[in-house]
């Protein structure tokens, strides 16, 4: 199984971004997903997780600001970014949890908010 994430990009401050984050391979199931971000010289922390039943959770710095998502019958996770600030600049990993192989991560996507 693989994760592929994408949406990042440079962005002006008050700007959005969507990310997105599908998973494919022999999937039987997945139950929680999340975004993490981390940004230089700091360590990886979690932006925002959902769980196979829609519950979330947000780090205080992004709620109101981000939603996460998912389609269950895509294999993918959303992170919709609004009102984006020049400290939400990072990469930004996905990763989900597979019933029948555990944690996975997917490769960074760069999102940078300059103007």
């Amino acid at each position: 199984v693989q994760l592929q994430a994408s949406g990042g990009g440079l962005v002006q401050p008050g700007g959005s971004l969507r990310l997105s984050c599908a998973a494919s391979g022999n999937i039987f199931s997945i139950l929680g997903m999340g975004w993490y971000r981390q940004a230089p010289g700091d360590q990886r922390e979690l932006v925002a997780s959902i769980t196979d039943v829609s519950g979330t959770n947000y780090a205080d710095s992004v709620k109101g600001r981000f939603t996460i998502s998912r389609d269950n019958a895509e294999n993918t996770v959303y992170l919709q970014m609004n009102n984006l600030k020049p400290e939400d600049t990072a990469v930004y990993y996905c990763n989900a949890w597979f019933v029948n192989y555990g944690l996975y991560w997917g490769q960074g996507t760069l999102v940078t908010v300059s103007s």
